[in-house]
């Protein structure tokens, strides 16, 4: 009767267990597109299947099938993992938590449905007898899915995928209907390395000063992500819809593109983000620029000229208008850039003499470059230039990008937690460096998805780091080698200013330790989940 009551807590411990593992998993296999090659690939890389607390479970499953006639320990053992391995991913935190749509409902209860299948063949082949051997068994069957729950989740991703298609191509014709029906829809397409989130919301303030405008919310730039806006959002009195596109393989913008067929574009930026998976810098030219391709002959398309990779780019099927910040030969410039407390000054000049002084809250060279495409848009979009003033003025910074807060404690926070790249980063490391009183602190990580540039990038960084910081601290170790060698490389900058934590929360006791009334910080990137 004892054993019976153990292994019946045993049992339910690891359920619980269990279900908080299937969730993290399914949190992963969400953020790698619920394609299974990306999903492994962050197995690849991440070392989760390999992880200590797996490893061992494996030990402890082991421990418990051969635990005949010691139940008791195997079960009190598997009950002491799964309270361990609950308590930490309850407690755990993550950046782009589960979100819990149609299709994560179906993934989660099928994982579940196949768990109980291959638990009822278990107690079919082993055929234990007595509720005590039956529950062994079982408790022995959620530890066993623990140790293999990436396969699980694989495999139900793959029973699911004709499930899947047929109803993502019933949510596409239905998208596609209704794009049908609104014939007089202007459609602007935003894409780009970096930048286009943050030019989506400064384009979208600007028109809405003049037209009824949509813009896909929040990180909706996957096609699945566009069908969801256009089913659930578009209106018919919309006059605008700006889709944000975004892409991790040759072919994802034009596959968004042939579903919205947009007449207008912004090309933001081409640089090594997502290198990781483009694998060379040209399949990201030619991703993003299937936006200008797609583009009609009656229509425009806006790039940016400060990227080499972009002004080597000749367009023929579409205008083309070209701008940049740095770039001397692009017909539309931002110049005269002053920054102040009180944010930016600059004068937007373009062809035949027409010029525009603007004022934002908006601080660094790349908020300055995502305006300027989104005035450019604007402009040619037939917004009058006094309107446009009006928004540019009063546009709030993008959340987590090099937005500006203070505590009460009188400490500067530049908040560019969001992403970091090569261009953006840079830009915002000069930002802290233009302030004068106090220290200047940077918290950071580094970059990601850089494939083979990814050393050598980081290195460049933390040189820049050296260059504009007072103190760094530098969190985790996927960058950290790369970072320290390159601030190093700044002789002046004192070593014992370079703080090197584990975790984020290590890097905030530190900063507690160490700020004071006056001093700046800045948080540059934060890496997201498939990398911690």
């Amino acid at each position: 009767m004892i054993l019976t009551i153990v292994a019946a807590i045993s049992l339910i411990l690891l359920i619980v267990n269990l279900v908080f593992e299937y969730k993290r998993d399914l949190m992963m296999l969400q953020q790698n597109s619920y394609r299974p090659e990306r999903y492994m690939g962050w197995l690849r890389k991440s070392g989760d299947s390999t992880s200590v607390i797996r490893l061992i479970a494996l030990v402890v499953f082991f421990i418990d099938l051969y635990a005949v006639g010691h139940q008791y320990f195997g079960l009190v053992l598997a009950a002491f993992f799964a309270i361990y391995a609950s308590a930490k991913e309850a407690k755990a935190k993550y950046k782009k938590p589960l979100a819990w749509t149609a299709r994560v409902k179906r993934i989660y209860t099928t994982v579940w449905l196949l768990t109980a299948v291959i638990a009822g063949i278990v107690l079919l082949i082993f055929k234990p007898v007595g509720a005590a051997d039956i529950l062994y068994m079982l408790s022995l069957t959620m530890l066993g899915a623990y140790c293999a729950s990436h396969v699980m989740m694989i495999v139900t991703d793959y029973i699911l995928s004709p499930v899947e298609k047929l109803i993502n191509r019933k949510y596409y014709n239905q998208a596609r209907d209704i794009l049908r029906q609104m014939p007089d829809l202007k459609i602007v397409g935003i894409t780009g390395s970096y930048g286009k989130t943050s030019t989506k919301h400064y384009l979208y303030r600007i028109l809405s000063e003049q037209f009824d405008t949509l813009m896909t919310p929040g990180s909706y730039n996957t096609t699945l992500g566009v069908i969801r806006t256009i089913r659930e959002y578009l209106k018919p009195y919309n006059e605008i819809f700006i889709v944000e596109m975004g892409a991790k393989a040759r072919g994802d913008i034009k596959e968004i593109c042939d579903l919205v067929n947009p007449g207008y574009g912004i090309i933001t930026a081409v640089g090594p983000q997502h290198l990781e998976s483009f694998r060379t810098i040209d399949n990201v030219q030619a991703t993003k620029f299937e936006l200008a391709d797609a583009i009609p002959a009656d229509g425009f398309v806006v790039v940016n000229d400060d990227f080499n990779k972009i002004a080597d780019r000749k367009v023929t099927n579409t205008t083309c208008l070209r701008y940049g910040v740095r770039s001397d030969d692009a017909p539309y410039r931002a110049e005269n850039v002053i920054y102040t407390s009180a944010g930016t000054e600059f004068d937007v000049t373009g062809p035949d003499g027409w010029q525009l002084s603007l004022k934002t809250r908006l601080m660094g060279e790349c908020n300055v470059s995502d305006l300027l495409a989104a005035v450019v848009m604007a402009h040619k979009l037939g917004v009058p230039d006094s309107k446009i003033a009006v928004a540019v003025a009063s546009i709030e910074p993008v959340e987590h990008r090099l937005s500006v807060k203070s505590t009460p404690g009188g400490i500067t926070i530049l908040d560019d937690a969001f992403n970091s790249n090569p261009v953006g980063s840079k830009m915002a490391v000069e930002v802290l460096g233009s302030f004068k009183t106090g220290k200047r602190i940077i918290i950071t990580p580094g970059m990601i998805e850089l494939g083979s540039e990814q050393f050598d990038l980081n290195f460049e960084f933390g040189k820049h780091i050296g260059q504009f910081a007072d103190v760094a601290i530098i969190v985790g170790a996927y960058n950290r080698e790369a970072i320290v060698a390159g601030i190093k490389e700044i002789k002046d900058f004192p070593q014992e200013n370079i703080y090197q934590p584990s975790t984020f929360a290590e890097a905030q006791q530190i900063l507690a330790g160490l700020a004071a009334k006056g001093d700046v910080v800045l948080y540059e990137n934060d890496l997201p989940d498939t990398f911690k």
